[in-house]
């Protein structure tokens, strides 16, 4: 039987990241792929025009619909932008009688700057969604919105994760991606205070517009084929590792860029 995995996030009208990159990531790693659709953007790597939110009333018969329905083996969730759908899908959840593996990836802010979440949803987060989290995966960005100190190094990283698993009791990824170096070094701090290193060659000069949301969707494919953590962590690195030097450069998207800075 092909593994069923759940995505719970918003829909990138570029399809390099979100809902889009989710389903490519699934389907690419063997499994079948289900949506519970949070937001629409409107959006290209740079640039993020508008969001249209749904409404948690629909978020939830979503949810509920497909987890009926399917035998879903792990959850992820990506943008939920405000307290009302964090709320919404933290209350599903809760109410399940055996909850598959979720893996929270808390996006606040997109590769372009650009705020995709309401300030007052971060304490929605801690509240009602954290706790029940499998695995939580905070960029450098993220991580510093959630303990108040954007880390600069790979020993800051690591000293505000043991922060905010210390507050959270939760088991984080710390992603690493944005730090300067030779190495994109990635963190996992277990909730038995271990700490497990997962590094790859930094890759310059390509577009990361959608880089945590793969990670992150192939992590939760990995938990689906019924890998243990540290092994679908590792194998989601590699994953994200060969799309960077595969990925594309759109000449469109550039010339589009300019012209947007032109204008401005």
């Amino acid at each position: 039987m092909i593994p069923v995995v759940l995505t719970i996030a918003g829909s990138d009208s570029s399809c390099g990241a979100g809902i889009q990159a989710d389903l490519k990531t699934f389907s690419a790693l063997g499994c079948h792929g289900l949506t519970v659709l949070t937001c629409v953007v409107a959006e290209t790597p740079g640039k993020v025009r508008s969001i249209q939110a749904m409404r948690s009333e629909i978020v939830r018969d979503q949810l509920e619909v497909l987890l009926s329905a399917y035998p879903v083996l792990a959850i992820k969730t990506g943008m939920l932008f405000s307290p009302p759908i964090i709320r919404a899908v933290a209350e599903v959840l809760a109410g399940l009688q055996t909850l598959p593996p979720l893996v929270v990836d808390p996006v606040m802010v997109a590769s372009s700057g650009d705020a995709l979440l309401r300030p007052e949803a971060v304490a929605a987060y801690r509240k009602h969604l954290f706790p029940l989290a499998t695995l939580i995966t905070p960029n450098l960005d993220e991580l510093g919105v959630l303990t108040g100190s954007l880390p600069v190094s790979l020993a800051g990283m690591i000293c505000s994760g043991k922060q905010l698993a210390a507050e959270t009791g939760a088991t984080l990824l710390l992603k690493g991606g944005h730090l300067k170096g030779e190495a994109a070094t990635d963190i996992l701090l277990t909730t038995a205070w271990e700490v497990h290193e997962y590094s790859a060659p930094f890759i310059r000069g390509v577009e990361t517009h959608g880089t945590g949301c793969t990670y992150s969707a192939a992590i939760a494919a990995g938990l689906a084929k019924g890998y243990p953590l540290s092994k679908a962590i590792g194998e989601a690195k590699k994953f994200v590792t060969r799309a960077l030097k595969g990925g594309h450069q759109w000449g469109l998207v550039a010339a589009l860029d300019q012209v947007q800075l032109r204008r401005n």
